[in-house]
């Protein structure tokens, strides 16, 4: 073999052993940048290690109540931040046992595997600046990823959750320790299909009645957030701006009121809000639902 073939080898195999090496250093990150955080395994990172139960409740007079209702965007799918998880003395929930806990994101428990942060406490954070200082406030999640409109109305089982049942026993849980103010929901993504989006309207509005009725409020306020801005192709985004239409249409009716996420952005999969735009949502939520109870908020919080 000769000197020159030798040198060949060496600097192939010197070539060979640094591009191993760049690929394990670079790989991780490339793998960080193109990959979302469920894939990664780490979007639990900061998930609030310890549970902080409830020793005295507020008077029953002094616990504002809100549901959270609907699919994916409601249940939450943003990552959740150390600043999501500090506890405000003044904001409960619940845990998948009905027990009170103070509230930290995130806040819904039925789909241990995706969950993340929802808008929930940033909605309640919101109110907390103008509302009264003995008032506390209380976010009960019932939302579930996927879930259609018509399995809502149809009490189907979902995920492992009966949909309607669960939000009505939620409900019978709830009265007796404070007033329900509204509900907040989102969903619509799963009947944005040319098929379904006729009926979405009748769907919806029936979906409202039902809400109201378990309540037993029948102008229970209800507060929608717009489906994103940003889906593609074209044509999906197109469908999704048929049930906006359509969730305007009904907010022009007694008590619902909609939040827009025009400039809203999502977390690299053109479906789920990301963290910014949660804690967003749910800002907006709470200023429409101060525009609808507390008009004299309307210039200040208009959005």
């Amino acid at each position: 073999m000769t000197d020159k073939i030798i040198k060949y080898r060496i600097l192939i195999l010197a070539l060979l052993s640094l591009g191993i090496i760049s690929f394990i250093y670079l790989s991780p990150k490339i793998y960080r940048k193109n990959s979302t955080y469920k894939v990664e395994r780490k979007w639990q990172i900061n998930f609030p290690q310890k549970v902080e139960y409830i020793d005295k409740l507020p008077n029953s007079d002094s616990l504002y109540i809100f549901f959270m209702a609907g699919q994916s965007n409601m249940a939450g799918r943003g990552f959740v931040e150390p600043i999501d998880t500090i506890p405000d003395k003044r904001i409960l929930t619940i845990d998948k046992n009905n027990s009170w806990i103070y509230a930290k994101e995130p806040l819904h428990f039925y789909e241990p595997s995706l969950t993340g942060l929802d808008c929930g406490m940033s909605f309640a954070k919101k109110l907390l600046d103008s509302i009264p200082q003995g008032i506390s406030i209380a976010m009960i999640p019932c939302a579930v990823g996927g879930s259609s409109i018509e399995q809502w109305l149809n009490n189907d089982t979902f995920r492992g959750v009966t949909l309607l049942e669960n939000f009505k026993r939620k409900v019978n849980f709830v009265k007796g320790y404070g007033e329900i103010k509204a509900v907040l929901w989102h969903q619509g993504e799963s009947n944005a299909r040319s098929e379904l989006i006729p009926t979405y309207s009748q769907k919806l509005d029936s979906l409202i009645n039902v809400f109201r009725t378990i309540v037993e409020n029948d102008s229970l306020p209800i507060l929608i957030g717009e489906l994103g801005h940003y889906a593609e192709p074209k044509e999906k985004q197109a469908r999704w701006d048929s049930i906006n239409w359509i969730i305007h249409d009904l907010g022009d009716n007694y008590n619902i009121t909609v939040a827009s996420t025009k400039d809203l952005s999502h977390r690299g999969d053109r479906v789920h809000f990301d963290s910014g735009s949660q804690r967003k949502l749910g800002e907006r939520l709470a200023h429409k639902y101060l525009e609808l109870t507390m008009p004299e908020h309307h210039n200040i919080y208009k959005k």
